[in-house]
């Protein structure tokens, strides 16, 4: 019986002006795959995905959670993989390795094996949390402007939002805070908020947007 490899793949989101990006890198067939390692005996599911984003992407502090298995036993032809998979979200301000080439969720290039599954699911996932969590502000940096906010939600939702009603309720959920900064563009200076740390973790934001 041939041996099974167990891999640890990362599906790294971000944003990058006006589109979600994730971060895959080229193989030598020109097929393009999510940044991964196998699992070594020694090392946790968690620490290999650490690890895969820390050597990839050169942080370790970073949003993380473990999204599926994948296992059939034709999905990868070359030998038996079992494959887990984690999401991971990344801020704006971020910077990353020359090994990772981000590319807009909507326009992906050719993907290897079943990563364009993967990466699919991965984004219903990010979509669904944004109903109950407060995911979106790890893809801002640490201050954001209101219409920043809203316009993250809007890319990954994929939808637009009502602005007086997006900002009455996202002030009413109590999970953001004023700073005393301000952000000056051409137009009028904008206020600078930041995500409150000991705001409710479950909070359900999807109803900011009916």
């Amino acid at each position: 019986m041939s041996s099974i490899l167990l891999t640890v793949h990362v599906v790294l989101f971000s944003l990058r002006g006006d589109a979600l990006q994730v971060f895959l890198i080229r193989r030598p067939d020109a097929l393009w795959e999510l940044p991964g390692r196998a699992l070594d005996e020694q090392e946790s599911l968690e620490n290999t995905a650490l690890r895969v984003v820390g050597e990839e992407y050169g942080r370790d502090e970073i949003y993380l959670e473990q999204l599926y298995t994948y296992g059939e036993p034709l999905r990868i032809t070359r030998q038996r993989t079992i494959s887990v998979i984690y999401f991971a979200l990344a801020p704006q301000d971020s910077k990353r390795s020359s090994n990772l080439c981000e590319q807009c969720v909507d326009a992906l290039p050719a993907l290897a094996d079943d990563h364009a599954e993967i990466i699919a699911y991965a984004l219903r996932r990010l979509r669904y949390k944004l109903e109950y969590s407060a995911a979106g502000f790890e893809l801002l940096p640490a201050e954001f402007t209101l219409s920043e906010l809203q316009h993250t939600y809007e890319i990954i939702l994929g939808e637009k939002l009502d602005k007086r009603n997006f900002r009455r309720r996202i002030l009413q959920a109590a999970i953001i805070e004023e700073t005393s900064h301000l952000r000056t563009s051409e137009g009028r200076p904008a206020r600078l908020y930041r995500y409150q740390p000991d705001a409710v973790a479950e909070v359900k934001t999807r109803r900011l947007f009916p």
